[in-house]
């Protein structure tokens, strides 16, 4: 019986190892599938391109308030659509002009300087303008408007303040 009892003994061990062996693989199966369907299916939203005109981002904004503070804010806007449009063109061609001082061959640093000067100027001339826009239009605004104006923050920005 001593005979008998080893076999079984190294049996019953393989059938253990066998288990552990296919618990192991189901689970990494089961990790690979997870990252699969995680890169497949959730994958992080594209990154929000920017506008391409001052009406973009003035619809963007408006798309958040009652249709009523909207109109306003809308109505305001085409009262200065061509300054904004002008301005953000402007900002446009200032960012064409970065880009360009730094492709440049050979480099100029300091042209790369008052390119970056040229494009802050601009962006802030933009700036201005809406701030404008949206400060005249506001006072018009409902209370509810003017919190959802507050609590408003780009798509990049991440989540509105609480």
């Amino acid at each position: 019986m001593a005979i008998l009892s080893a076999p079984a003994v190294g049996d019953r061990a393989s059938r253990v190892l066998l288990f552990v062996s296919l618990a192991l693989n189901l689970f990494f199966l089961g990790v690979l599938g997870a990252t699969a369907v995680r890169q497949l299916w959730l994958q992080a939203p594209a990154a929000v391109e920017p506008s391409r005109s001052a009406a973009e981002r003035i619809d963007r904004l408006a798309a958040t308030l009652s249709a009523s503070d909207a109109e306003k804010l809308r109505a305001e806007f085409h009262t200065r659509e061509q300054t904004l449009e002008a301005a953000h063109s402007a900002y446009r061609r200032a960012q064409e002009a970065v880009r360009a001082a730094l492709r440049a061959e050979p480099f100029d640093a300091a042209a790369v300087r008052s390119a970056m000067a040229d494009t802050r100027a601009a962006r802030q001339a933009l700036d201005l303008a809406l701030h404008d826009v949206i400060a005249t239009a506001a006072a018009e605004m409902s209370p509810a408007g003017r919190n959802s104006l507050a609590n408003w923050s780009p798509p990049h920005g991440g989540a509105p303040p609480k």
